[in-house]
């Protein structure tokens, strides 16, 4: 369960604010390095971006291990042995979760950012342009979609899940299905939430890859399935199809990091089975 400082009073989850967000500086081979984790869906965004932009060779990468511990995400290889300790040798006094994505700076040894809403538009904007994933003819547009997916749908589903009130976890998994109804009617007969691909699509897909395997019966949003919605489910499997979104989806990661270490929504800590999904086109 998430620590109570991330609860109001009428036990609704307050997501922290992330501490480090200074900006990523012009891409430098070797001195930036990217932690993040296939589980997490604000981690996979970043991972997605940077493959669709081919900055492989500019944004080094470290997967840390899935299974999180009271210690946090531990780091394959053990140098450092936990994430942890980058983020004391930033700030010693540093008091939060230690999340991921954060980008390491291995020249002044600090986490610039983990800003997850900002570093991919760092990317997109100063790293790499093609394609063009937050182009200026659309930003005003895409900033509104951005905002409406995050408090409707990408953060909404761990209001529902880790609410601790029936009422608040009612009006959580409200404005989920609200959303995703919406969204089932804009991508009727359209492949991207846009004219084109963009940074909203990014942001959605990661939501909609985790909804049937884990938000849809840990997080209790099970109204509906994404699979019973046709247009959300064909346009997931579209962007699926993609080497940068598919390769970069791993269901056994994603359902182990949820089921095993969240023991206040699953205390027996059983990873089910399934679903089964096709997600070929």
């Amino acid at each position: 369960m998430k620590p109570s400082r991330e609860f109001d009073a009428d036990g609704r989850f307050v997501r922290q604010p992330n501490r480090f967000t200074d900006r990523l500086g012009p891409p430098e081979p070797g001195r930036y390095r990217l932690y993040a984790s296939y589980a997490c869906p604000w981690a996979q965004r970043v991972l997605i971006v940077r493959a669709l932009l081919g900055l492989e060779d500019l944004l080094d990468v470290t997967i840390v291990d899935p299974i999180r511990d009271e210690k946090g995400w531990r780091v394959p290889g053990g140098d450092p042995e936990y994430l942890s300790e980058l983020y004391h040798a930033t700030d010693p006094g540093y008091t939060g979760r230690y999340t991921v994505p954060c980008v390491w700076d291995e020249q002044d040894k600090r986490i610039v950012t983990n800003d997850f809403p900002q570093i991919t538009l760092d990317l997109e904007t100063s790293w790499g342009t093609s394609p063009d994933l937050y182009p200026e003819r659309l930003r005003p547009d895409i900033d509104i979609m951005n905002d409406r997916l995050y408090h409707g749908l990408n953060n909404a589903v761990y209001e529902a899940g880790f609410s601790r009130d029936q009422q608040v976890y009612e009006e959580a998994v409200a404005r989920v299905f609200t959303t995703l109804d919406l969204l089932e009617v804009r991508l009727a007969g359209s492949d991207f939430l846009f004219d084109t691909l963009t940074d909203s699509d990014v942001r959605l897909y990661t939501t909609l890859a985790r909804f049937d395997v884990v938000y849809h019966t840990h997080f209790k949003c099970s109204v509906r399935r994404l699979a019973d919605y046709p247009a959300l489910w064909a346009y997931a499997r579209r962007l699926h199809a993609i080497p940068a979104f598919g390769e970069t989806t791993d269901f056994d990661q994603i359902k182990r990091h949820y089921y095993l270490t969240q023991p206040g929504i699953n205390p027996s800590r059983i990873v089910p089975v399934g679903p089964d999904l096709d997600w070929s086109l």
